[in-house]
């Protein structure tokens, strides 16, 4: 039974790696499959016996695949029209989930009703902003806002699009795991009005008493830090957890405890299942009407229940529900559970609900994590004390989740296991009972204790998360060396007497030591990374590495920095930036450059920014961009063309005219890099650097902006390929289509980070090479 879940699973994965779905006609070719494997007559001996387990395997690998071909089929039609993205569009629903608020407005789910525009066509499912709108006096915010209203709104629309860089997040996949099919903002109208306060449905009701619990522990602990950990393991809202903790949790490797786990769920069942095996047995006329372990199951699996849609009945929520749903299915049954049976059992049940669950990390650490503790502490010889126990567990765990971790996040925290030990009694046995307890009770002192015994662990989480070698973190390794580490941990924790289990340990070698290419001395890489409306592009030699600029701040929590440029650099095995360029004071160039200066070492700064500038503080060397600085790395060539040490004398200068322009040669190859640059700042550059400049590769000057790529300056770099950084369908209407007109008029190649992600260029011996990210991964889900 295991193995052929595992192939049902398997088959839906291999459908998510897919750049098309297969067509609907394959499902009924697979039905007339299984309806001539039915008929077939029982095995008659051994040859028969293996092409009938052989059939059934190749049967469950394209049920899975052709499962979740279906399912995909069924949320890719539902989908927004090209020509209504932009568009003011009248719609009416009801809010759907727990509005978050935003340091701009506010974000909510909304469940789409009627459309009121003529001829508009409008997913079902959407995710909306309400942004605050400026006025001279100050912010307008928007009203109040609470699930399970109805609302008529003006909205504007766009097709699921999201940032495409290697080893980055799938913005687009994520949206389609959860049924939203576009995403948009409330026009500011004076139509738009709330119609029901409330809309009297399972679901929404679920969401209003999410809200009524957050908005509970928030009023009770006004003043305490860690209210918004007591809110993510209450009700899942992981958004109320600040950035910095999320910092020490990710480090320390207790960040799956920070909401609704598995561990949680199943320790506030199995509390229920105990309470009511002790208080049934305790009762013949209840014993007569039903057994008291049947009683217990169903109760327990009856508050996991509960507990999950307090957590919106989440990935990881579900896992658990469905796998004690199986316990308490073979308890109702009469059968021994099996534990195998019971991890295929959840398993067949999480994938076969959703089966794009296959791409979230947490499915297969997880499952990984069960299945390595079943393998540890199952059918082995000898009862050893529970320290013991406890001990192999935390190793088994470690060992043979390291591959799937340095694969999918390049980093292992090295305190997990003491962190994991401290942490997992106190919130588990400790805080989340006493929230949940706090909640249900209108008493504060249990929330305020909750409150006390986090702020508790989190202080020694602190600690421990300073340590300079908490975190492990390297290079993304070779696929085929993730395998051969899974097998090596397999066998190092094998049963005791299995001969030679230390060897096991040889399958990590590949893993740890084989490191990610480089270019070879006198060639030059660039990848210009996809950071939406703004600009970060990565520059290494052979033996150095330097950062043009970090891209924009996405919100006051977040930037481009941390989440596009640092988990880049580590995932290629750039370690430390021997330089790093902040082209100008422009929020969309130098919005990520804290983010970065805190993560990774860097040489040195050169700006053109001023020296108060916090983007900039934490440099160690600063150094002002001027024409004339070169520089040589590894044969190649560096040169600062602008701006002139003279502009910093004049503070009316505008910020782009100041962007510091950098042109790098090879012996293969050149690119120029002018930023923010305009006409004038061009003209400049042809009066002083007017050889300089040509080059092979352009990044277009401003996003392709009007003000800038002038004909004069474009004919004299004379460049074969065009690299544009922009966000999709951005607000400054950039690039524009007379600009990109003058870069194909010239023959030039042109290449857009919002329609082909990061770009990678090679300046090698065999020539230059470009290509988009989205051309080497494609996807079914992926807006054409």
């Amino acid at each position: 039974m295991l193995l052929n879940v595992a192939l049902f699973v398997l088959g839906a994965a291999w459908l998510q790696q897919q750049p098309g779905l297969p067509s609907v006609l394959w499902v009924y070719a697979f039905a007339a499959a299984v309806f001539v494997r039915l008929l077939l007559p029982s095995a008659a001996g051994p040859r028969q016996l293996l092409l009938r387990r052989t059939g059934d395997a190749l049967l469950c690998f394209a049920g899975g695949f052709l499962w979740a071909a279906l399912v995909a089929h069924v949320k890719l039609a539902d989908q927004l029209p090209p020509e209504w993205e932009g568009r003011d569009i009248w719609v009416r629903g009801v809010i759907a989930d727990l509005p978050q608020a935003t340091d701009r407005g506010v974000r909510f789910e909304f469940d789409v009703e009627q459309v009121n525009t003529p001829l508009a066509q409008v997913p079902r499912h959407i995710t909306l902003s309400w942004y605050a709108e400026g006025k001279a006096a100050g912010f307008v915010w928007p009203p109040s806002l609470h699930s399970g209203e109805r609302w008529q709104l003006s909205i504007r629309l766009r097709r699921p699009h999201g940032l495409a860089n290697p080893n980055g997040f799938d913005f687009e996949a994520w949206l389609l795991e959860r049924g939203i099919r576009a995403t948009g903002y409330v026009r500011p109208d004076p139509a738009n009005r709330l119609l029901q306060p409330m809309v009297w449905r399972p679901s929404y009701l679920v969401e209003r008493a999410r809200e009524w619990v957050r908005n509970r522990i928030v009023s009770a602990l006004p003043d305490q830090s860690s209210a918004g950990v007591l809110v993510a393991l209450a009700i899942g809202d992981q958004q109320a957890i600040s950035r910095d903790e999320w910092t020490v949790f990710t480090r320390t490797g207790v960040n799956h405890l920070m909401s609704i786990s598995g561990l949680h769920i199943t320790m506030v069942s199995g509390l229920s299942f105990a309470l009511v095996l002790w208080s049934w047995r305790r009762s013949p006329r209840l014993i007569a009407r039903l057994a008291a372990v049947k009683a217990a199951a169903i109760a327990g699996l009856l508050v996991a229940g509960g507990y999950a849609l307090l957590a919106g009945f989440a990935v990881p929520a579900q896992r658990t529900v469905y796998m004690l749903g199986a316990v308490a299915a073979g308890l109702l049954l009469g059968l021994a559970a099996e534990p195998l049976s019971v991890l295929a059992l959840a398993l067949l049940a999480a994938v076969a609900a959703d089966p794009m669950c296959v791409l979230a990390p947490g499915f297969w650490l997880s499952f990984g994590a069960v299945a390595l503790i079943m393998y540890v502490t199952l059918g082995r010889i000898g009862q050893p004390s529970w320290f013991v126990n406890w001990a192999r567990v935390q190793w088994a765990v470690t060992i043979g989740l390291t591959p799937v971790l340095l694969a999918l996040f390049q980093q292992v925290s090295v305190v997990s296991p003491l962190a994991n030990a401290l942490a997992i009694p106190v919130v588990s046995l400790g805080v989340v009972p006493l929230t949940l307890i706090g909640v249900v009770l209108p008493v504060d002192w249990l929330l305020r204790l909750a409150a006390w015994l986090m702020w508790l662990c989190t202080t020694c989480l602190q600690w421990m998360s300073a340590l300079p070698a908490a975190v492990w973190q390297q290079h993304a390794p070779p696929w085929w060396a993730v395998p051969l580490a899974l097998l090596g941990a397999a066998w190092a924790l094998a049963p005791r007497g299995l001969p030679g289990r230390w060897l096991g340990l040889l399958g990590f070698v590949p893993l740890l030591v084989v490191e990610s290419p480089v270019p070879a001395p006198g060639e030059v890489w660039v990848d210009v990374l996809d950071v939406g409306q703004g600009l970060s592009a990565v520059v290494r030699t052979h033996r150095h590495a330097l950062l043009y600029d970090a891209g924009p701040a996405f919100s006051s929590d977040t930037d481009a920095g941390s989440r596009v440029v640092v988990p880049f650099l580590r995932a290629q095995g750039v370690e430390q930036l021997d330089g790093f360029m902040v082209t100008h004071d422009d929020s969309d160039h130098s919005g990520g450059a804290a983010s970065v200066l805190g993560a990774v070492p860097v040489g040195w700064v050169a700006t053109s920014l001023p020296a108060e500038a916090p983007a900039v503080a934490l440099a160690r060397r600063r150094v002002r961009c001027f024409s004339g600085q070169t520089w040589e790395w590894d044969g190649v060539r560096f040169a600062v063309l602008h701006p002139d040490w003279r502009s910093y004398n004049l503070p009316e200068l505008k910020d782009n005219a100041r962007s510091c322009v950098l042109k790098v040669e090879s012996a293969f190859g050149s690119m120029l890099l002018p930023a923010d640059i305009e006409q004038g700042s061009e003209m400049e550059l042809l009066r002083t650097h007017r050889e300089a400049v040509r080059a092979d590769v352009l990044l277009a000057p401003h996003h392709g902006s009007g003000t800038s790529s002038s004909i004069a300056f474009l004919a004299q770099v004379a460049p074969g390929l065009v690299v544009i950084p922009v966000g999709y369908r951005n607000r400054f209407g950039h690039p524009k289509p007379e600009v990109v007109a003058r870069y194909e008029a010239l023959g030039a190649r042109v290449l857009r980070s919002d329609r082909d992600g990061a770009v990678m260029l090679r300046f090698t011996a065999d020539g230059l090479s470009a290509e988009g990210y989205r051309a080497q991964y494609r996807r079914y889900w992926q807006d054409r």
